[in-house]
């Protein structure tokens, strides 16, 4: 299943490489951030465009489409966190399963192609939000239940190791 961005601690994305996809948050800066998330973003289209799209490798992988819907609403998600830190001083994020929204979804049984173009519209919303923000903006924080503190930039940077992640995942 996808790397869950709110039942583990998956923190240290921000501080080291990730062995398995090799995303470094640490490699770029954060005016780099609308960039990258565009560019994550326009490839799903094709990391969605085959025969097996609906094929889960094994019972415990994902399969593309699945993997697609989720990094959709990873964009969704993190872009209302966004909002929320933006608008209030330290919010707390409400909890959030992929596994339970991959099922509420039926995320394999959607279509590719409009999965693909919904990936697009979320990258390039969140990426306009942070084209969007003035100097001071970065640093406003916000947190998940389980007490990790972000600011507006390191949740743009853990959310890019999410969604870069699973295209890796499903370009295996």
């Amino acid at each position: 299943m996808p790397i869950n961005p709110d039942t583990k601690d998956w923190t240290w994305v921000l501080s080291r490489p990730c062995a398995e996809c090799g995303f470094d948050a640490t490699s770029f800066a954060a005016a780099d951030i609308p960039t990258m998330i565009r560019d994550n973003a326009r490839a799903w289209p094709g990391l969605l465009d085959r025969s097996d799209v609906r094929q889960r490798p094994d019972d415990a992988t994902w399969s593309p489409l699945e993997y697609g819907a989720h990094v959709r609403d990873v964009y969704r998600l993190f872009h209302e966190r966004m909002r929320l830190m933006l608008a209030e001083h330290d919010p707390q994020f409400a909890d959030w399963s992929a596994d339970d929204a991959a099922l509420a979804g039926r995320y394999g049984e959607q279509d590719p192609e409009t999965v693909g173009g919904e990936v697009v519209e979320a990258g390039e919303a969140i990426a306009d939000a942070y084209e969007g923000l003035a100097e001071e903006q970065w640093g406003r924080p916000g947190r998940r239940s389980n007490g990790s503190l972000f600011t507006v930039e390191s949740l743009g940077r853990y959310m890019l190791h999410d969604v870069v992640h699973h295209a890796h995942d499903v370009r295996r």
